[in-house]
């Protein structure tokens, strides 16, 4: 059996303000091509198909074109909600669905797999929607050992407790389809949202062993924590941070014995993102924009003193130019360091608190206002707990 794991469209999402539906659908256009080219037998979503728990209505027109698309190849279609999605709005046309197109948003289903039969037998496909402890917990209210679920380890471990109990009543190959932050993947700082890096939010890889494949969404780059184990990441770049990160998804084959292999395909990128960093006349230079003038840029200069109106002058060479910033080299080292040290010798609270509006200002600390109503939040503070 051939499957593409894809996951992370994140539809209606914006990239600096500017929409990226257009650049979306050409991109599914071409995914929809491979699934085609290559014969696929299953299509996988895994969740953050929409990027908003209020999708607008071309959104909602992309996601259908898209799913009937991919369903016209022949594949089936497998779609699971991810924590942008809300899980009502995605799943509340699923019954009206043709057949072959399953939306699976129900943590009440994660037993009942979707079967697709091939030569070899079954494959049984289980969809785990993207878990929230708070709001699971009534459907699960005392899980393992009558421990509340309070974190995603726990409650993806349930989850996949309920999924290997399935397997045993069902003979075949199995894959699951999951939303979490999975130890060991490497995030894009400041992009996945909601992601907790730190801590008890970390689902262990070995909850997912025993299964032939597992089919991860989260992470907007792809990632291989083991052979069988993958995120696909996002079709499109959403932040500069992505940059270098490539776009596309796994294919994956099955044999009669469970995972054969597995390999990457590229999709393209409509419009490439580049970071150009030097003086604001360097960013400018002829060289520059004959190599980038069609790309989207992110400008950070490096003069020492802020430059008059200089999106205005990046966009009269750089048409797509998304975002600028002002680093001057000198100074940002001078006050990392006055900022370190400062917080190394702070005292109070109220040197602490000046330390930290210096560096992110730049050097500039609170006003007399400003400091006014430092000290009458943190009195407020000392009088509060004198009261404990």
């Amino acid at each position: 059996m051939r499957i593409l794991h894809t996951s992370d469209w994140h539809i209606g999402r914006t990239f600096h303000g500017h929409p990226t539906l257009e650049a979306l659908a050409e991109v599914l256009g071409a995914l929809t091509a491979q699934v085609r080219e290559h014969a696929v037998d299953v299509v996988i979503v895994a969740g953050d198909v929409f990027d908003s728990a209020t999708p607008s209505g071309p959104a909602y027109t992309l996601l259908s074109d898209a799913l009937l698309a991919l369903h016209e190849t022949g594949a089936r279609v497998i779609v699971t909600s991810g924590n942008h999605d809300s899980a009502a709005r995605l799943g509340f046309q699923a019954r009206l669905l043709r057949d072959g197109i399953h939306v699976l948003t129900d943590p009440l289903g994660i037993g009942t797999p979707v079967t697709v039969t091939d030569a070899h037998g079954p494959v049984h496909f289980y969809g785990v929607p993207y878990l929230e402890p708070a709001i699971v917990r009534q459907h699960w209210p005392l899980a393992d050992e009558g421990v509340p679920l309070r974190t995603q380890a726990q409650t993806m471990a349930h989850a996949m407790g309920i999924v290997r109990d399935a397997m045993s009543e069902h003979e075949g190959r199995s894959v699951a389809i999951a939303h979490c932050f999975t130890a060991g993947v490497d995030a894009t700082a400041g992009l996945e949202r909601e992601v907790r890096q730190g801590g008890l939010d970390v689902v262990p890889i070995d909850v997912f062993a025993g299964l032939d494949y597992v089919a991860l969404g989260h992470i907007h780059g792809r990632q291989r924590l083991s052979d069988g184990v993958r995120y696909a990441g996002a079709p499109l770049h959403y932040s500069f941070g992505e940059q270098h990160k490539p776009r596309g998804s796994w294919l994956v084959d099955l044999d009669a014995n469970g995972l054969a292999s597995v390999e990457w395909l590229e999709l393209p990128v409509p419009r490439a993102l580049v970071t150009l960093t030097g003086t604001l006349d360097e960013i400018l230079s002829d060289e520059n924009v004959r190599a980038h003038a069609a790309d989207w840029v992110c400008a950070v200069y490096t003069d020492e003193l802020p430059q008059t109106e200089p999106m205005r002058r990046l966009r009269e060479r750089f048409p797509y130019c998304a975002m600028v910033q002002h680093q001057p080299a000198v100074s940002a080292q001078a006050v990392e360091r006055t900022y370190s040290e400062r917080l190394r010798t702070a005292v109070t609270d109220s040197e602490r608190i000046e330390a930290f509006l210096e560096h992110v200002r730049a050097g500039q600390g609170p006003s007399a206002h400003e400091r006014d109503l430092i000290r009458e939040v943190l009195d407020e503070r000392v009088r509060a707990e004198a009261l404990v």
